[in-house]
């Protein structure tokens, strides 16, 4: 059984759900709609996943606040065997403007503090991220900590479905690459 994981990242609590910083935990719970599944609590983390005949999909919505992310995925990752390389994170990016949604392999966390967690708990950087654009504060403005911990405005509220709808395009895509890839790395 093939198995994959997709993390949504995200901080626990009302007060933080329609936060920029929480765009992971928003692509995610309507990708689980989608799937028709919902979330079981285990432990301080929150995980589901949808089986097929080839592959299992893990969702995981890490519960333990965003810089405390890495013990949930490790915990999964161990438990399923799942190789960083069929690990996607689901980020919210503030050096790319809102609205642009990017898939990047590997490399550094640009100071993002989830994935260095992640990074530091599965000790590699080989996992696969979808980077949702949440642009930055004014020049001279709010800090970006701050930045990403404030709610989406009305013009950003009113594009968000839209926007969803395409990162949720962007990972049924992975998962169809990478299986297909791993089926044939099999195969030989």
């Amino acid at each position: 059984m093939i198995h994959f994981l997709i993390v949504g990242l995200g901080n626990p609590g009302s007060k933080y759900q329609n936060t920029r910083h929480n765009i992971g935990f928003m692509i995610v719970d309507v990708l689980a709609e989608k799937m028709g599944i919902g979330f079981k609590d285990v432990k301080k983390y929150m995980e589901t996943s949808e089986n097929t005949d080839k592959y299992k999909v893990h969702l995981l919505k890490p519960m333990e606040f965003m810089n405390l992310s890495g013990k949930a995925v490790q915990t999964i990752a161990a438990m399923y065997k799942i190789p960083p390389e069929q690990i996607l994170v689901v980020q919210d990016e503030v050096d790319i403007p809102f609205g642009k949604i990017k898939n990047k392999i590997g490399g550094g966390t640009a100071g993002h503090n989830g994935l260095k967690d992640i990074v530091a708990k599965i000790g590699s950087q080989n996992f696969h991220r979808l980077r949702f654009g949440v642009g930055k504060p004014e020049k001279g403005g709010m800090e970006v900590a701050d930045f990403v911990l404030q709610n989406f405005n009305a013009e950003e509220k009113e594009k968000l479905p839209e926007l969803i709808k395409e990162s949720i395009l962007k990972i049924e895509d992975w998962l169809k690459t990478n299986l297909i890839q791993i089926q044939k790395m099999n195969s030989l």
